[in-house]
């Protein structure tokens, strides 16, 4: 099965829940900014034309026709204010081409219709009310209009529109530091959670500890069951792993012995199903000693030092090649890899190049190659590069190396496990092994490995 990385995170919990809540208010304060302002104008308007109309019935109530026949309109009406010059109370008459005015009209007119609106003195915005009505000594309709300047309630509106913004800012800032006051402490068993997985991570734990809520409660637990069996299981495969390596080990060496006192015939038909026995044995255990490490979540290794190690046990091993192997990793390195199956991913690797290598083996690190954009996983891993002078493998013989008991030169020991055992190792890490052809001339091997997390 393949193990992709992990895709970039999404944004946190608390930026979810902040942000959902921040156009929930937002919403709602856009709507209550326009629907409250609306409502009030309404209502002032209602009221004000409500007024007009009671002054539209008295005035209609006083018009009368004198002895000539001609309207005559009251000289006072309730409110001082239609007596008052650009007062901003106006009425006006108007019957087949005479108009009567309030004395507050002074020498101006209303002027305007429902489309565009109406002014009066002063470009005064006003609000009009109109009624028609006939007198009993004429047949023509009289027009009656009522109008008020409306300014002062505009401004009346524009004050308590103000007023208005100004509580629904408070009320949405306050509402939002509660809600992140309230968002923070709901998320505070999983920060807690989080650390106590570090802990885990970085060895100082081996289990989840602590009292969390109902809901994450049950999750907890089957961590903690979950890396319980996840390290009774590895240790049970490492313990068969070593008890399987030594209760065959006498076995086959009897086997060894007995078919060398063989004929040669018998001998030589034995043999191969030995060797096939061996090289299943060997397999099987390499598989079963790279299950991995009991605490392989607080695992951190520091490449340039097992390279070291390495080098030395090699130089005792292959004293009569004469190679020179050049470690430029820096010390301070780390991969989150177990010791054990680190040596067993660079020891094959840079035992192979001991067999083949003329005269100088080179390992560093692969740098970001110059101008292509760096992915979070390359930020996230350490590709390590192993250079050999040797003669080196074409592109389809890479390939055949990495498979299971495949061996490109029979005259060289080994079962032809060890880039097999490598590269299912590297991909137990979610790393990859590559293989191609060196600068140096002989082959090039190529691990990714994981950076310990911070």
């Amino acid at each position: 099965m393949q193990i992709n990385p992990a895709s970039s995170p999404l944004p946190s919990l608390r930026s979810r829940l902040l942000l959902a809540a921040a156009v929930w208010l937002l919403g709602i304060t856009a709507a209550a900014s326009y629907v409250v302002p609306t409502f009030i104008k309404s209502y002032l308007v209602d009221q004000e034309k409500e007024q007009l109309y009671l002054y539209m019935d008295e005035l209609t109530a006083m018009v009368d026709v004198d002895s000539t026949r001609n309207v005559i309109a009251p000289k006072r009406l309730s409110n001082p204010r239609f007596q008052q010059p650009y007062s901003g109370l106006y009425w006006s008459l108007s019957i087949n081409g005479l108009e009567l005015r309030s004395r507050s009209l002074w020498d101006t007119r209303i002027q305007g219709d429902e489309e565009n609106g109406y002014t009066g003195p002063n470009q005064q915005s006003l609000l009009v009310v109109k009624r028609q009505f006939f007198l009993p000594e004429k047949e023509e309709p009289v027009d009656v209009v009522i109008a008020a300047n409306q300014e002062p309630l505009l401004h009346t509106l524009k004050q308590l529109t103000n007023g208005l913004w100004m509580i629904l800012t408070v009320m949405v800032i306050g509402i939002l530091i509660l809600i992140w006051f309230q968002v923070s402490w709901s998320l505070l068993p999983l920060r807690r959670l989080q650390q106590k997985l570090k802990q885990v991570r970085d060895g100082e734990a081996s289990e989840l500890s602590g009292r969390y809520p109902a809901e994450i409660h049950p999750v907890v637990d089957d961590l903690n069951a979950l890396l319980f069996h996840y390290q009774e299981v590895l240790e049970r495969a490492r313990n068969h792993a070593g008890n399987l390596s030594h209760a065959l080990k006498t076995p086959i060496a009897v086997l060894h012995n007995e078919v060398g006192k063989l004929p040669p015939e018998e001998k030589d038909r034995l043999q191969p199903t030995l060797a096939q026995l061996q090289q299943h044995i060997d397999y099987h255990l390499g598989r079963a000693r790279m299950a991995g490490a009991a605490n392989i979540l607080a695992a951190k290794t520091a490449p340039s030092v097992r390279v070291d190690a390495i080098s030395m046990a090699m130089d005792k091993v292959y004293v009569e090649r004469d190679l020179i192997l050049v470690n430029e990793l820096d010390s301070d390195l780390m991969v989150a890899v177990e010791k054990r199956d680190l040596d067993e991913i660079l020891g094959n690797l840079i035992e192979n190049s001991y067999k083949w290598a003329t005269s100088l083996i080179r390992v560093h690190q692969l740098p970001p190659t110059p101008g292509t954009k760096t992915t979070e996983s390359d930020r996230d891993t350490v590709t390590i590069v192993i250079d050999d002078d040797g003669p080196g493998i074409d592109a389809q013989a890479c390939q055949d190396a990495m498979k299971r008991g495949v061996r490109l030169d029979e005259t060289t020991p080994g079962t032809g496990l060890g880039l097999s055992i490598v590269a299912e190792l590297t991909h137990t890490y979610r790393g990859r092994l590559g293989l191609e052809k060196s600068p140096l001339g002989g082959l090039r091997a190529t691990v990714q490995l994981p950076k310990p997390r911070n």
